[in-house]
């Protein structure tokens, strides 16, 4: 099912654990990492105690949120194999699980695809410059290392959610440039399930100082990268950086139709709180918008996936109109 021509809005009931906030790239706009040793690994039993928390909540996907640990560093096995554990633990209990972990190996990738609905790596920007600047301590932001990882996802059919992050110093050209690498890779690999536009929005760690991205240029750039796109591919903005609410429906009067995770916190942009979906409702259904709970992977993908992600998401595609009905109620007035 897809709904970009209807007047639909999507969004994922969701929570987000974090394994480690420890990361040995420096970008300059982060607001989420630690320096190395700063973090302790989130244990097992910790992430087990919040998911029966959140079990009967209507939450349908954890996402797995973690900073990196460097390939060679002595620390990596037990890095990945913690990711890979949560994620089988998550599965376990009934979750779908979205794994965002940085940049991986194939075979990192291909273990990881078992206990995983679809995975995720923001592209942010493909052009090199940013690595004179923004990413000039950031190794694993390589714009070639990045874009591997989207067609590593697609030989190994793993449903794939990308982005751009807009105002970190790139330009408009770096944008164009930058959709159309992920429309090629999705072209031969149709593996592409969502882009997501995010603009810079300063936060209170960041060493980076440059202004907000503009929001009034938000509904120009998600025009554009429709037309640039293939159709199948959903175009998702975090509502949490277009706080203006006319803005925020520009945007998706532009094209976008998702809204992405909503979790109690926004672990990448901490100063900037979630909307939460009573809230969105009330700011979407006055200008004729549905706002419907969606799964963290795709309907088209569904056959992709096999054994126990199979068997959890055939449950969660049965209760899915549950959970729209319930969220969809009328609004209230109420403050």
């Amino acid at each position: 099912m897809r709904f970009s021509n209807s007047r639909t809005v999507t969004y994922s009931p969701a929570y987000t654990i974090v394994p480690t906030y420890e990361c040995f790239n420096r970008c300059t706009y982060c607001n989420f990492r630690t320096d190395i040793g700063k973090s302790s690994m989130l244990s097992l039993s910790a992430a087990k105690d919040i998911f029966k928390r959140l079990q009967n909540k209507n939450i349908c996907e954890i996402l797995i949120l973690s900073g990196e640990v460097h390939p060679h560093s002595s620390r990596r096995k037990e890095w990945f194999n913690r990711i890979y554990d949560l994620c089988e633990l998550a599965l376990s209990m009934g979750f779908l699980p979205h794994t965002n972990a940085g940049i991986l190996s194939f075979e990192e990738m291909q273990k990881l695809k078992k206990f995983n609905v679809s995975m995720g790596l923001m592209l942010e920007q493909l052009t090199p410059n940013l690595l004179q600047t923004v990413h000039k301590h950031a190794p694993s932001k390589l714009p070639e290392l990045r874009l591997q990882q989207l067609e590593w996802a697609g030989e190994l059919k793993i449903p794939f959610t990308t982005g751009l992050l807009l105002g970190i110093g790139e330009t408009e050209q770096d944008w164009w440039d930058t959709l159309a690498a992920i429309s090629q890779v999705h072209q031969k690999y149709k593996n592409i399930q969502e882009v997501i536009l995010q603009p810079h929005s300063p936060g209170s760690q960041q060493s980076f100082d440059f202004p907000p991205f503009n929001p009034h240029k938000l509904p120009q750039v998600i025009a554009q990268a429709r037309q640039i796109l293939p159709a199948d591919i959903t175009i998702q903005i975090p509502p949490n950086l277009v706080k203006d609410k006319q803005w925020l429906l520009a945007c998706i009067e532009a094209g976008a139709r998702d809204l992405g995770g909503i979790s109690p916190k926004d672990e990448v942009n901490p100063d900037y709180p979630h909307i939460q979906e009573k809230e969105l409702r009330k700011i979407l259904q006055p200008a004729g918008w549905d706002l419907v709970a969606r799964l963290p992977v795709y309907p088209q993908f569904d056959e992709w996936l096999m054994g126990d992600l199979e068997v959890n998401l055939k449950k969660w595609r049965k209760s899915l109109d549950l959970i729209t009905n319930i969220s969809s109620a009328p609004a209230s007035n109420d403050n």
